[in-house]
């Protein structure tokens, strides 16, 4: 059976690849030296604050741009009108959204609801054409022979209406579609804000969508093995300037982009000046993908506070979508 909903979170999908304009914009990131780089009262680099990682930059870089990971000011800015005006939710004309939901007006967003940016993410002064950097042709590398099979296997969430537990984490406001709690913490169709408090043991990160907490040790080790979690276990330390981050211990219900529970990720949080925070993370599972991949782009210094995201207050949207399922079987009997 094909059901509405599952059809609204894969057009989330669809957003994410072509991505949505909105108001954040992303101002150009500049190195600072030591001397003026922030700092909290026991030395290190003072990450606090609140921050957006909205992007029109799409995680792996589009075909009709192969071979250019930058593009420069003019180029730019014709790409991102371009994706202004095929991607806009409010206007009639022949846009990705209204192909893609029958028409203006049609579905659950229009552009009051999302924050994807307004710009490219620039890096060292130049805008990029992918977040992935590593490998150079900013595509994630190819799933394993393993990993297909595993794949192919798994329980389709967006397909499966017999109970709660069976329709995805994101729709059950357990934590956010796309990855935007990561790690790897990616940019998606709105809430893209955080919020970093820091002290000399521990590092947490808000992540306004879905209201999920991020809490990095500093110094400390992981977890045992057999101790699993959705975000995975985080420890940090610092190399420098930049707070370095081990995150394993995933659960098999995390799956980032179909990875297993031994997924490894290294993220890079580097002070780059008072409005910017740039971060690197990399991705690593060899029972998933054929090799290591890298990804990074800047987090922009924005206006507070972080509102609280109420998933669950007055959300008819479960209990619709599992009632809507009985009907339908009902009508096919």
């Amino acid at each position: 059976m094909c059901y509405r909903l599952a059809y609204t979170i894969g057009f989330l999908a669809f957003v994410v690849a072509f991505p949505v304009p909105a108001q954040t914009t992303t101002p150009p990131v500049k190195r600072v030296s030591a001397t003026t780089t922030p700092r909290t009262p026991d030395g290190h680099s003072d990450l606090q604050g609140i921050w957006t990682n909205a992007t029109l930059t799409p995680l792996e870089r589009p075909a009709n741009l192969e071979g250019k990971g930058t593009l420069t000011d003019a180029e730019a800015k014709e790409y991102e009108q371009r994706d202004l005006q095929s991607n806009t939710l409010d206007s009639d004309v022949e846009s990705n959204f209204n192909k893609a939901t029958g028409g203006p007006g049609v579905g659950a967003y229009n552009n009051l609801f999302v924050d994807r940016g307004s710009q490219l993410a620039r890096v060292d002064g130049v805008k990029r054409t992918s977040l992935i950097v590593d490998p150079s042709d900013g595509k994630i590398p190819p799933l394993t022979v393993a990993a297909r099979d595993r794949n192919a296997g798994a329980p389709r969430t967006f397909t499966r209406y017999y109970s709660v537990k069976e329709r995805p984490l994101s729709e059950r406001c357990i934590i956010g579609f796309g990855s935007t709690s990561g790690p790897p913490m990616l940019p998606v169709l709105y809430n893209n804000n955080y919020e970093i408090v820091q002290t000399a043991d521990a590092v947490m990160i808000l992540v306004e969508m879905v209201h999920d907490i991020r809490v990095i040790r500093i110094n400390g080790t992981h977890k045992p093995a057999n101790i699993r979690q959705l975000l995975g276990d985080s420890i940090g330390h610092w190399e420098g300037d930049t707070l370095v981050v081990d995150t394993t211990n995933f659960t098999e219900k995390t799956r980032f982009r179909g990875s297993s529970e031994n997924l490894h990720v290294t993220e890079r949080f580097r002070r780059v000046d008072p409005d910017t925070i740039l971060y690197r993370a990399t991705v690593d599972d060899p029972e998933t993908f054929t090799k290591p991949w890298t990804l990074e782009y800047p987090f922009v210094a924005t206006a507070g506070p972080v509102y609280e995201y109420a998933c669950h207050e007055g959300n008819y949207a479960m209990p619709d979508i599992l009632g809507g399922a009985r009907k339908l079987e009902a009508e096919q009997k």
